[in-house]
């Protein structure tokens, strides 16, 4: 399990105990976040697609090839896309049972979309050193418990009763550490144009059952697009349960985090479509 952009595995607090019941579960924060390390490097999308590789072929199969165990990969928003590109890189193609995708973020493309002009090195420079003092601006206010808060009450539009301040904490204390700031800066500018690879491409080269369990309510990821997830889906793969490379869509009454704001009905749609996916291996 994989969480957003800031969030740590404690995000799952309430998914874990319930899905460990049945299956071993692991939730691991992804590099720069939460509670994992924050190296002064490059961020993209690649670096937590490898992360997530490395750790389900080097923890979670022990190194075997030719494993048995089959593996499904959930994550919301930022770690929804690392787990769907995760899900399609063949080096561990074979060993996915199935994606889970929770309010999952993504850039698709666009058709319509003009080719950049080149850009003028003197403006790059200074829109780079506005961009850096503005960024760093909001970093310093946005790692307030007060905002920390706000926010999550926004993107919990629902029911808020689950924002208390062990969440708030959860969030706060990662950002507090000495390389927080230039991390935040980091991902922000590079993905600020959008992930590397575009939905289009990952949905194509996902040979799984797909899950889309959506907080309908989300203001950042609205449900258009899981909508188009859904259409592209079934565009590449077609309808119905043939083979392994079906979608199905569960609508939960939540906003941007539906695993936390409404996780009876989250853990229930997970367990029930394991379930499902399991049948075709």
């Amino acid at each position: 399990m994989y969480s957003g952009f800031g969030a740590s595995s404690y995000h799952w607090r309430y998914n874990i105990p319930e899905l460990a019941r049945k299956y071993h579960v692991y939730a691991i924060d992804l590099l720069g976040f939460g509670f994992s390390d924050k190296p002064i490097q490059d961020y993209d999308a690649s670096v937590w697609k490898d992360q997530v590789v490395d750790f389900t072929q080097q923890v979670i199969l022990n190194g075997e090839e030719d494993s048995t165990k089959k593996v499904s990969i959930a994550g919301n928003s930022l770690g929804g896309y690392t787990a769907m590109y995760a899900c399609s890189d063949d080096r561990i193609k074979d060993s996915i049972a199935g994606c889970i995708l929770l309010n999952a973020a993504g850039r698709f493309k666009d058709l319509e979309a003009e080719e950049k002009k080149d850009p003028n090195p003197i403006i790059e420079a200074v829109s780079a050193a506005i961009q850096r003092f503005v960024i760093a601006c909001s970093f310093i206010y946005t790692k307030q418990p007060a905002r920390i808060e706000q926010i999550l009450r926004n993107v919990y539009p629902i029911d808020d009763s689950n924002v208390d301040s062990e969440l708030v904490e959860s969030i706060q204390t990662p950002a507090l550490e000495d390389t927080a700031a230039e991390v935040f800066y980091r991902v922000i500018t590079k993905n600020g144009s959008g992930p590397q690879a575009y939905v289009d491409d990952i949905i194509k080269e996902l040979d799984c059952p797909t899950l889309l369990c959506w907080g309908e309510s989300d203001p950042w990821i609205r449900p258009a697009a899981a909508d188009k997830m859904e259409k592209l889906h079934r565009e590449f793969h077609g309808e119905g349960k043939s083979g392994n490379k079906w979608i199905k869509r569960v609508s939960i009454d939540a906003g941007h985090c539906p695993h936390d704001e409404a996780p009876q009905a989250v853990n229930t749609a997970i367990l029930e479509f394991v379930e499902e996916a399991l049948v075709g291996v």
